[in-house]
Parts: structure tokens; C-alpha cells; sequence
């Protein structure tokens, strides 16, 4: 489940005036939303899955201008009036121009972009556009942060443009039906993307911490990465609710050629209680729900759950915090790429999830 090195910012990129990770209304022309790094004249780096801008325009056409900041090609998702009208590929190079046409008749249209791939796989800057601009404004709404893995990022559900066996691992991505997104657009909530594939709570895929950083070491980083060049998270969007979805990686046994030592069940759950300790320090009224995998089953899924039983556990007499609570998801056998859930299979877990988290966010 782990990509190969993605290339680090190509260092011609304009310097950050402020960077940024939760829905705006301070800029009446452009809304952004997930993990994202404000630039200078309404310039704005797309960072994590799922993160986007929106603008509200009039007529029947304008154009957007974006770019690619890695040395290869990326991918954002577009919605227009409420409705996804597919991928755009941006090659590698400079900024380029997209056209986006108009075909209903209302007065006022809006445009939603988002970054369909995850952090690791280089980001997106979303340089402009030539629309006649309205103002834009959002309903405060509940939020809920979603942190795991590749199959949290719904990275390797989408070949419908690339098939499985061809191509490069950000080609199969598909951030916008990854399962959080999906069920949040079905509650009814606004959500943050903090997710990297390969990555683990002690250990990756094929790594036992040795050369790679886990997601204690990048959750705090805007970029998701160990750059210290790069700007810090702000956790200015405070989450009703974050979900976890960590383990599936932990629980690995990796390519199967790289050494690999057997599951480390002390360390694992005393990462999990450290992590859930730093965001309780950063978001103390949240409600946080830890998950098991549905791609982990067996006796191994049975250590799982015993797992996550002890992190909730440790903070049974925690009163300044709301009780964690555990969600299972039911075994899967997943129909995307590299063993991996497609969007059909995220459909599905969205189904399962989203009544449980609307419930918790009835009950706050």
C-alpha cells in the first residue's frame, strides 16, 4: 500500500504569505477547505485529499488556471452547480489553462475544485481564473477530520481512466468518493483529509520506522511530510469529531523480501495513546472515534481490536475529554487496485460509517 518517493515542491514556487487548514470566509471571492497553503493574490496550494477552492461566477464559460509542482502529472476533481463533471489532468510543467463550460441556465453558477490525490503525491496550485466572480459564503456546519491511510485517501479505487495495471499509483486515486468525503456530503458536514498511504501508527508498509515517517511524525506538518522548511498545521479547524483509521499498515506483513519483524502490539497501542494525547491538546472538545480495518481480519484482526480496547482503555478515567469510542468496519474483500477498496466499495463503507457518525454528532 506504500507509492514510491514522490519528488519534494519544485523550489520556484511562489513563498507562502500564510498558510491555512479550515474553511474561509474571510475572502468573499473564494472558499477553501482541508489542508491547503494560502499564497499571495488569491493563489492557493491544494495539499491533502479532498482539500479545494470554490468560487461562485457568472456566464457560460471561464477558465481555471493550475499547475502540477512536481515533476510529474496530478489530478483535481471538479463540481459544477452541485454536480461532478469528472478529473482534469494536469501535466507537469507550468501553470495551464482549463476551460469550463456552462450548460444549464441559472444566473449564478459555482465551481468546486479538489485535489484528488493525497499529500505524498505532490500538490496542486491553483493559480486563478478568468471567471466574472461573485461573492461566495458557506453554512457553518459540523466537521469531522478523517486520519489513516491509503484507504482512508481512497488512493487505488479508480481505474476507470487508467486500468489497475497501468499507469502510476496517483492515476487510481479518487479522493472526492473516498469513503470520509462521501459520507460526509451525505450527513451533511464539512470534513478535513489528514491521511498518507503506506503510513502506520509505529511501523509503515515495508518499513519498520527505519527510513520512513509514521503519521505521528507528519500530522503536524501542513505538508504531511518531515520538511521543517514547510509550514506547521495551524489546527484552526476544530473538529466535532476525529475519526482514526490507523493499523492497517501496522499490521502488515510487507512485500514479503524486506525484513519484517512481527507485530509489536506495546508499541502500537502506546503510539496510539501518545497521538490521541497531542490531538486532544490541539482540539480538547472533540469527540474522537479510533476504527479497525476492513481489510484486517482473522487473528490479526482479533489483535486488532484488542488493541484498540486498550487505548480506550487508558483514558477510561479521562473526564476532561469525551470517551473514545470504537467503530468496527465489517470485512471487506475490496475490488480496487493493489488490494485496495474502488469507489464502490468506499459507497459501501461510507453506508456503514456515516449513520454512526451522524448519531455521535446528534448527541454533542
Amino acid at each position: 500500500m506504500f507509492p514510491k518517493k514522490i519528488a519534494v515542491l519544485i523550489s520556484f514556487l511562489l513563498i507562502s504569505a500564510v498558510s491555512n487548514s479550515q474553511t474561509q470566509n474571510l475572502n468573499k471571492t473564494f472558499l477553501y477547505q482541508g489542508r491547503i497553503d494560502k499564497l499571495q493574490n488569491d493563489q492557493v496550494i491544494l495539499i491533502g485529499t479532498a482539500s479545494s477552492v470554490s468560487f461562485n461566477f457568472t456566464g457560460n464559460e471561464c477558465s481555471i488556471s493550475l499547475q502540477s509542482v512536481e515533476d510529474h502529472h496530478n489530478y483535481v476533481q471538479l463540481v459544477l452547480d452541485g454536480k461532478y463533471i469528472g478529473k482534469i489532468r494536469i501535466e507537469k510543467g507550468a501553470v495551464q489553462s482549463f476551460p469550463i463550460k456552462v450548460a444549464s441556465n441559472q444566473k449564478e453558477h459555482r465551481l468546486e475544485i479538489y485535489k484528488n490525490t493525497e499529500a505524498q503525491s505532490g500538490n496542486v496550485l491553483f493559480a486563478g481564473t478568468t471567471a466574472k466572480l461573485t461573492s461566495i459564503s458557506f453554512k457553518k456546519k459540523k466537521k469531522i477530520e478523517f486520519i489513516g491511510d491509503s484507504i482512508t485517501c481512497g488512493a487505488a479505487s479508480d481505474p476507470s481512466d487508467v486500468p489497475c495495471d497501468k499507469g502510476e499509483y496517483m492515476d487510481h486515486h479518487n479522493g472526492y468518493y473516498a469513503y470520509g468525503p462521501t459520507l460526509s456530503r451525505e450527513i451533511g458536514v464539512d470534513y478535513l483529509m489528514s491521511c498518507v498511504s503506506g503510513i502506520g501508527m509505529y511501523r509503515n508498509w515495508n518499513d519498520e520506522h527505519k527510513d520512513e515517517a509514521i503519521m505521528p511524525d507528519v500530522y503536524p506538518n501542513l505538508y504531511m511530510t518531515k520538511d521543517t522548511s514547510k509550514p506547521k498545521y495551524d489546527f484552526v479547524f476544530q473538529p466535532d469529531i476525529i475519526s482514526i483509521a490507523l493499523g492497517t499498515n501496522d499490521f502488515s506483513g510487507g512485500d514479503g523480501k524486506k525484513e519484517r519483524l512481527p507485530f509489536n502490539a506495546e508499541k502500537y497501542v502506546s503510539n496510539y495513546i501518545d497521538f490521541v494525547k497531542m490531538l486532544y491538546k490541539h482540539n480538547p472538545k472533540v469527540q474522537i472515534v479510533i476504527t479497525n480495518s476492513p481489510m484486517v481480519g482473522g487473528e490479526r484482526g482479533v489483535v486488532f481490536e484488542d488493541c484498540l480496547n486498550k487505548v480506550k482503555k487508558a483514558f477510561a478515567n479521562d473526564k476532561a475529554h469525551k470517551p473514545i469510542q470504537i467503530f468496527k468496519f465489517k470485512p471487506m474483500k475490496p475490488n480496487g487496485c493493489t488490494g485496495h477498496p474502488d469507489v464502490a466499495d468506499h459507497k459501501v463503507l461510507a453506508e456503514e460509517y456515516g449513520p454512526f457518525l451522524k448519531k455521535l454528532l446528534n448527541e454533542k
